[in-house]
């Protein structure tokens, strides 16, 4: 797993971890009209399918598998304590989320077809990968870890993968 995490290429990550007291550049937003997801798309049903379908409870366990088609957040159980996975925006082949924990947080984009990221959370940080998933398979587990998966999608809808060691 970490030697597919170091081929990817990293394209449009932004990740900082608050917790060592890293951090890296803020993102710049618009509030332009353009830049703002129009009715039709927040309101769009995913048309691909996941294995939780759109059930966010379904990832309070850490472990889940969704497809989200607006900005969702997820609660669910990280390697220290509770911990949310904030997606702020999704459409035709474009994810961009926020994931929180503790003290610490990362973020991470992607846009483009078979395009993705891959968060790994632990309870002392976390780190971001970002760039071409291939075939987007479930992430392998990793010890004391909860690794976030998040594969764009041509007609607005990006698959979430969590996915931490069972006990």
């Amino acid at each position: 797993m970490l030697a597919a995490l170091a081929s990817l290429t990293v394209a449009g990550c932004d990740s900082s971890d608050e917790a060592d007291g890293a951090s890296s550049p803020k993102r710049q937003t618009s509030d332009s009209p353009s830049a703002r997801p129009s009715p039709a798309q927040s309101s769009a049903k995913p048309s691909v399918s996941a294995a939780d379908g759109r059930d966010v409870g379904a990832c309070a366990d850490g472990n889940c598998e969704i497809a989200v088609s607006e900005p969702t957040t997820l609660r669910f159980k990280g390697p220290a304590g509770p911990a949310t996975l904030s997606v702020t925006e999704v459409g035709p082949n474009k994810v961009e989320y926020t994931v929180k924990s503790g003290t610490g947080h990362s973020r991470g984009g992607a846009s483009g077809p078979g395009q993705g990221c891959i968060t790994v959370l632990r309870s002392n940080g976390s780190g971001n990968s970002c760039g071409g998933l291939g075939d987007a398979t479930r992430p392998s587990p990793q010890p004391d870890a909860v690794v976030i998966q998040a594969a764009t999608g041509e007609d607005g809808t990006a698959i979430l993968q969590l996915v931490q060691p069972t006990k």
